[in-house]
């Protein structure tokens, strides 16, 4: 019998998730009875808002969103979306330059396809959120890390990023705030190297998901903001997961040049069609409802920042830089490395997070998901009290 062809190479070479791998394993253990406290998940921990809840339990009662509907989205959330995009990234659109998307990352999948093409380049800022190397990887591009530690607040130069250039950089990645550093670039920084791509003809792909999660009077300006004329050769990515506590919702979206977002259509439109209509309604209602309920989670979130990043920096060896958005704190633990903890030394960060698990019942993601070695990540999109028990136990662990 002849042996049976092999798995696409290509698909084999993709990792899983880092961030939901950890997520799942701390899961497993609270169900096994273990008292772990988890800072994996990227996710809110309220409920949707009740209203974005009462829209979609309404739009079941209209037959018309059990039919398929266009690819891109329905006209109504587009043209909604348009008026967003407007008013937070300052730039005006219309919604035939917009894609409705499965989460912000079909988005993401589908702005490196249709930009990125066998053996381009891709500049990737790290830290970096784990589905970039992979979603770049899977349009045949290579993506080059453009490392900027704790030093300079994990934020990318110009220099940097010229210094890493080639004849095959094709694409820029830039997201403001931060997955998973939180960091948050200052308009000054963001027109400088809007101006750089403009200057080289460099595509950007700008993910925005966090746009609205910023503290202490920081503001996220979008790259096209800065820069307008970079419009024509950026895409912006979206969504309503993390501001409206939506994540299961599965509602993103992508915005671009109309030449970009036809091949993006195009491709979505055998990929998977259009997005759930109810969860399409439900965006609806969140992006043009009332911001209250969404404004106190932003308030709730900055608490927990303050507190998650004074009681992190009361360990010895432990750098905390100060994060202005998302909802994420980087710590630098390269001075816990290399050391003896209760008879056992760890030398990387993957090492130091299975350590906390086993030994503290705290769940972390390392570094390594997101770049170099020498870092974890810590959600504080949980319970005040089971975020505060959560570092004090670390303390306790590395006194």
């Amino acid at each position: 019998m002849t042996e049976r062809a092999p798995l696409s190479r290509k698909l084999s070479a993709i990792a899983e998730s880092a961030t939901l791998k950890v997520d799942a394993k701390a899961k497993a253990l609270q169900a096994a009875g273990r008292p772990v406290i988890s800072y994996a998940a990227g996710e809110p921990d309220f409920s949707t808002p009740q209203f974005i809840v009462d829209a979609a339990a309404e739009a079941l009662h209209d037959p018309a969103n059990f039919r398929y509907t266009p690819a891109a989205g329905l006209p109504v959330l587009r043209e909604a979306i348009a008026a967003k995009t407007h008013r937070d990234s300052g730039l005006e659109v219309s919604p035939a330059q917009i894609i409705v998307t499965n989460g912000g990352k079909q988005s993401v999948y589908q702005a490196f396809q249709a930009v990125v093409n066998p053996g381009d380049e891709v500049l990737l800022p790290a830290p970096y959120w784990t589905t970039y190397p992979e979603a770049i990887a899977l349009a045949d591009g290579v993506p080059v890390e453009v490392f900027a530690g704790a030093g300079q607040n994990y934020k990318v130069t110009v220099d940097q990023l010229e210094a890493a250039r080639t004849e095959r950089t094709t694409v820029l990645v830039f997201v403001s705030p931060s997955n998973p550093t939180g960091a948050v670039y200052t308009a000054e920084e963001t027109r400088a190297i809007g101006e750089w791509a403009l200057e080289h003809g460099i595509w950007v792909v700008s993910d925005e998901i966090y746009q609205n999660l910023v503290y202490e009077g920081a503001r996220a300006v979008s790259i096209v903001e800065a820069v307008p004329a970079l419009a024509g050769q950026t895409i912006l990515v979206n969504g309503v997961a993390k501001t409206y506590a939506m994540t299961g919702w599965r509602v993103g979206w992508m915005v671009g040049p109309a030449d970009a977002m036809k091949v993006a259509a195009n491709l979505q439109s055998h990929l998977s069609s259009n997005v759930n209509n109810i969860a399409q309604r439900a965006a609806l209602a969140a992006l043009t409802g009332p911001q209250s309920e969404a404004e106190e989670m932003r308030v709730a979130f900055d608490r927990r920042r303050k507190l998650i990043v004074e009681e992190l920096a009361k360990i010895p060896g432990v750098v905390v830089p100060n994060p202005l958005g998302a909802f994420y704190v980087y710590p630098d633990v390269t001075g816990l490395l290399r050391r003896d903890w209760a008879g056992t030394t760890v030398n990387t960060s993957l090492e130091l997070a299975d350590f906390i698990l086993d030994q503290a019942e705290v769940a972390v993601v390392p570094g390594e998901a997101f770049g170099p070695s020498g870092y974890l990540r810590l959600s504080y999109a949980l319970g005040d009290d089971a975020l505060l028990e959560g570092v004090q136990r670390l303390q306790r662990l590395f006194a």
